[in-house]
């Protein structure tokens, strides 16, 4: 792939349930759009319109979920798309004081390298999705990772399934003018995930600030940040596309751009 300063390139980040497509064009992220992965019609189709209207535009795919990626891949590979893999064909620099990065996901390096590319200072990044990830870099840009749980709808799906009489439930906030006690069972559960979700973030949040000796900026992203966070107190800004931010950063310096200046959070 040729740098250069009009850099162009489909940005494809393939999560464990959805996945993001956007396009990195003079330096800004736009046509961002999000698809379930056990519904690929969507995303053929936003494949499909990104490359007719952008033909020639290679793509540079991140992943923590293989089988979909690699269904992704030929899908672009008939469109004839040139596509690179985070990983494997360009490299991930980021610093950090881990015992064994081998098996830390794509997404939280990117969001990392996101969050701190825009706020230039230490950052707690949740990430609300499949799973709930809090984590943490310093005030250099350092990686020191952080907490893995599961997501409120993996918590629904799991109290459904190993419970007798558990309903399954599709998650949303608890009604707040309906009191912090569950008058029903599926209330009742909607409170159990979210307090358990929230509790699980601040709890971390302190620990972490305890850690670095001050409070470090938080940035929340994912499928259920907004839902999760929304006017918390302790999230100062909530970041859907965060990993395309790592992203697009990844892509300017490996390319030959060198770092952003774009954008804050």
């Amino acid at each position: 792939m040729d740098s250069n300063s009009g850099l162009t390139v489909i940005l494809i980040s393939v999560g464990n349930t959805r996945t993001q497509v956007a396009l990195l064009e003079s330096g800004e992220i736009a046509e961002v759009s999000s698809h379930a992965n056990d519904g690929p019609e969507a995303l053929r189709s936003a494949l499909a319109r990104l490359v007719n209207e952008h033909a020639g535009v290679p793509a540079v795919m991140a992943s923590v979920n293989p089988p979909a990626a690699a269904a992704t891949e030929r899908e672009l590979e008939a469109l004839g798309v040139e596509v690179h893999w985070l990983g494997r064909d360009i490299g991930i620099e980021l610093t950090h004081s881990l015992d064994d990065d081998s098996t830390v996901g794509q997404d939280r390096l990117l969001n990392a390298i996101g969050a701190f590319s825009r706020a230039t200072q230490a950052c707690i990044i949740i990430d609300a999705g499949t799973a709930i990830t809090v984590d943490f870099v310093d005030g250099e840009g350092v990686f020191h990772g952080g907490a893995i749980a599961p997501g409120v709808r993996m918590m629904l799906r799991a109290l459904h399934e190993q419970t007798a009489a558990l309903p399954a439930l599709e998650f949303a906030p608890p009604d707040p003018a309906r009191g912090p006690l569950g008058k029903d069972t599926p209330h009742a559960m909607l409170i159990g995930v979210t307090s358990a979700a929230r509790g699980l973030t601040h709890l971390l949040i302190d620990r972490y600030a305890e850690f670095y000796g001050a409070y470090p900026r938080v940035i929340a992203t994912g499928g259920d940040a907004r839902a999760l966070f929304e006017g918390d107190e302790l999230i100062e800004s909530i970041v859907p596309d965060l990993t395309l931010v790592g992203l697009a950063e990844v892509c300017r310096r490996e390319l030959g751009e060198g770092a952003s200046d774009a954008g804050e959070i």
